[in-house]
């Protein structure tokens, strides 16, 4: 019995797997209860299945991408619910789009919907807390570390040491190193010692439980490492080679295998597959939302700005969106389409305005800058001049949550001076995005504050998920309508 634990809590995604099928039943049975709950009967109609089952099949894939099933997220079981949540909502968000654009909505009952909806939440979390105590007891217990020994004490088991040391969620417990070549290494490195030659680590494995041998010979080695392979082959535990130096710049990069070999993902499309999809979901229908919340806003600020100052409400500029394409973004016009009131002409490229842009005369708005209006002043520190980006977002051209598109000028300047800059374009600008929310926002008027925003906006497409957008999005609320750096 107590093998069968440790072999369960050595291979957690055994665990978790099989609450992925729990989530999936849960789902299932909830709809039932729900029905007879509402109609007191068993018997559903075809629709209620066909609407459980793409239930089913948004969640598994939502759930996936939104890394709920992930260990790390088990070790706080409010935390992986708070995770959770926003991904359900977005699988509720996802069945009423497919049943308003299939014209079904009228065949399911409101009350039904509502019961099982907020039912199958409340079994997810009923089913996590079991999981969430075995996972502490077998944390305490100490059954979740996997016990490893290191061949090669050499430089390659110095970083590979360091490293574990440094991120402390690895679940490894090194308990020793071995090396045929005792007289000439150091008795140990980071408090891990070396417990003798390779062929006392084959005694040693029959004495002890070990669930891990790690190879850290360098890979130039090859006669010796191929050597070595084969004589621990018959050793009847897991068996890895560390990777080399240049792996260590890599972390967190994925590996998989091409023609049959191993191979280290250094960078991947990112929002492909059925994260485009959900994506692109999540766009459209935050899009109409927004547009049925804000347009009498949007229509009274076109009348204001009329009033203001000569010239159309909205304007057009070219800014680059995703893979280097150029669109045409909307904005409200914020600016005078003549000459500001008290100038003869309009500002020339090199004045004044334009050498605090800092550059190359490539003029950016700044603090009272005699372009602006007086409810173009406004509209920019709330940030409404943004607001119809909504209908970039309804043609495909932006996102609601991204890398904000920049001007033409500064973007083809600003990619000469900022290493990764183009990579910002790998995925559709934003109307709002992660660097907005931690003010990062407003004039760029030197190459260092233009790369904390570049890096912030790389963050985002790395770790992107809809948990990410709905942060974003929330945040936005509060913190990306109104800040000092907008002018």
């Amino acid at each position: 019995m107590r093998q069968g634990i440790l072999v369960l809590a050595k291979d957690p995604s055994i665990l978790l797997g099989l609450l992925r099928a729990a989530d999936l039943i849960v789902i299932l049975l909830v709809g039932i209860a729900a029905y007879e709950f509402r109609h007191d009967e068993w018997a559903m109609p075809t629709q209620y299945w066909v609407g459980i089952a793409l239930a089913c099949i948004l969640t598994a894939q939502i759930f996936h991408f939104g890394g709920i099933y992930r260990y790390d997220n088990f070790r706080h079981l409010m935390r992986n619910m708070a995770r959770l949540a926003p991904l359900w909502v977005a699988v509720g968000v996802g069945l009423a789009s497919a049943a308003f654009f299939s014209k079904t909505s009228e065949d399911f009952s409101r009350l039904w919907a509502g019961t099982w909806f907020l039912g199958t939440y409340a079994g997810f979390f009923l089913i996590r807390i079991p999981v969430a105590v075995l996972f502490y007891v077998w944390r305490r217990r100490g059954y979740l570390a996997r016990t490893t020994v290191i061949v090669g004490a050499n430089d390659n088991a110095r970083r590979l040491i360091t490293h574990l040391e440094r991120t402390q969620d690895h679940g490894l417990k090194v308990l020793g190193m071995f090396d045929d070549r005792v007289t000439r290494v150091p008795r140990g490195i980071e408090h891990v010692p070396l417990l003798g030659t390779v062929d006392d680590l084959m005694q040693y494995l029959r004495r002890h439980n070990v669930d891990q041998i790690i190879i850290t010979l360098p890979w130039h080695a090859e006669e010796r490492l191929m050597n070595l392979m084969a004589k621990l082959r018959t050793a009847p535990t897991d068996i890895t080679l560390a990777p080399d130096h240049v792996a260590y710049r890599l972390i967190d990069r994925r590996v998989h295998q091409f023609a049959g070999l191993p191979m280290i993902t250094v960078a991947e499309r990112p929002l492909g597959g059925w994260s485009y999809f959900v994506k692109a979901i999540e766009d459209r229908v935050l899009a109409v939302i927004a547009m049925i919340l804000f347009l009498p806003a949007m229509l009274v600020i076109s009348l204001l700005i009329r009033l203001d100052s000569p010239g159309p409400a909205l304007f057009r500029q070219p800014r680059y969106g995703f893979n280097n394409n150029i669109f045409n973004v909307y904005k409200f016009r914020t600016m005078y389409q003549g000459p500001p009131p008290g100038l003869a002409a309009p500002l020339p490229e090199g004045s004044a305005v334009a050498e605090r842009a800092g550059i190359g005369g490539l003029a950016q708005a700044t603090r009272e800058d005699p372009r602006v209006t007086r409810i173009g002043r406004f509209l920019r520190r709330t940030s409404l001049d943004e607001l119809p980006q909504i209908f970039n977002v309804l043609r495909g051209e932006m996102s609601m949550v991204g890398p904000r598109p920049h001007a033409i000028a500064h973007n083809e300047e600003f990619a000469k001076i900022i290493d990764q800059y183009m990579g910002r374009h790998r995925v559709k600008p934003g109307i709002t995005g992660w660097a907005q929310i931690n003010g990062l926002r407003g004039e760029t008027d030197t190459p260092e504050k233009m790369e904390r925003r570049v890096q912030a906006d790389l963050y985002y497409i790395e770790n992107w998920s809809i948990w990410l957008d709905m942060r974003i999005l929330f945040r936005t609320l509060f913190v990306g309508f109104v800040n000092e750096n907008a002018y």
